[in-house]
């Protein structure tokens, strides 16, 4: 089993380039961060982790730009949203994101991807929240056309271009790995369109069935990484007698020297199982 990272980046904790060194010198395989665009001041949807929004949703750096900071001083580790918003992305303007990234990390991009809670934010950005399974289908289908096409073209519900020029193209072919986010609702997208099942932290008696389902409906061993994963070496042993490729250990976001001293924490408990 693998072992990476998951974290919110934001203004306030340890800078990209930092971490990125710091995770592959700690011989962990990825680094995967979160994005929100902005979080509206007016807000009826429920944080999904109870409670109050912690502060960390308001200030998510980009996450291409932050990742392609990592990029440029490591030269192994994996770099992924996790996740995407789709739901509030130009399909276009994302294609290419997720293309430069990919190339100027020599093919090491992930494209994590879900649809999102937060509606207030999705409305923001135009998205009906009523329809948004819909759009993510459809613009990450536009995505892929984009990025495996020398003339591409789109005519959907919600995307709609004539034949365009696109480039850089992937490094990875056909194109870097999609990440599908998500609970058993997001099933469907992973059989159409996902390399992998993103699955947010669960109790491992929970995951082991839900994994099951989830083959079952995608018809192959679709992969298994699991998202914001508890540092408990017991937690860590049982999800380590399931069928999942990789553990994102979680880390909190805090300035330099806490997340690096936390970070040493993580990687003892990997290195545990590893």
């Amino acid at each position: 089993m693998k072992f990476g990272v998951s974290t919110f980046i934001t203004d306030q904790g340890i800078a990209p380039t930092t971490l990125g060194r710091a995770i592959e010198e700690r011989g962990l395989d990825s680094l995967f961060i979160a994005e929100h665009t902005h979080i509206p001041v007016e807000r009826r949807s429920p944080y999904p982790g109870g409670g109050e929004l912690p502060e960390m949703y308001y200030r998510t750096l980009d996450p291409f730009v932050a990742l392609s900071a990592a990029a440029a001083v490591t030269e192994r580790i994996l770099l992924g949203t996790g996740i995407a918003l789709v739901v509030q992305r130009d399909p276009i303007i994302t294609a290419k994101e997720v293309a430069s990234l990919d190339l100027v990390s020599g093919g090491r991009a992930v494209f994590g991807v879900g649809v999102g809670w937060n509606e207030e934010e999705m409305e923001n950005h135009g998205t009906d929240p009523r329809t948004r399974g819909r759009l993510v289908d459809e613009r990450l289908r536009a995505i892929r056309e984009l990025w495996t096409k020398d003339k591409a073209e789109f005519h959907g519900e919600f995307v709609d271009f004539d034949p365009v020029y696109s480039w850089p193209k992937p490094v990875r072919r056909p194109h870097p790995p999609i990440y599908v986010g998500g609970g058993e609702g997001a099933f469907h997208r992973v059989a159409a369109l996902g390399d992998a099942w993103l699955a947010n932290s669960m109790p491992p008696e929970e995951l082991g069935p839900r994994i099951h389902r989830m083959r079952s409906v995608a018809g192959r061993e679709v992969p298994v990484t699991l998202y914001a994963v508890g540092k408990e070496p017991e937690l860590v042993e049982q999800y380590a007698q399931l069928d999942v490729e990789r553990l994102l250990l979680y880390l909190p976001t805090m300035p330099e020297a806490g997340t690096l001293s936390y970070l040493d924490e993580l990687t003892a408990v990997a290195e545990r199982f590893r």
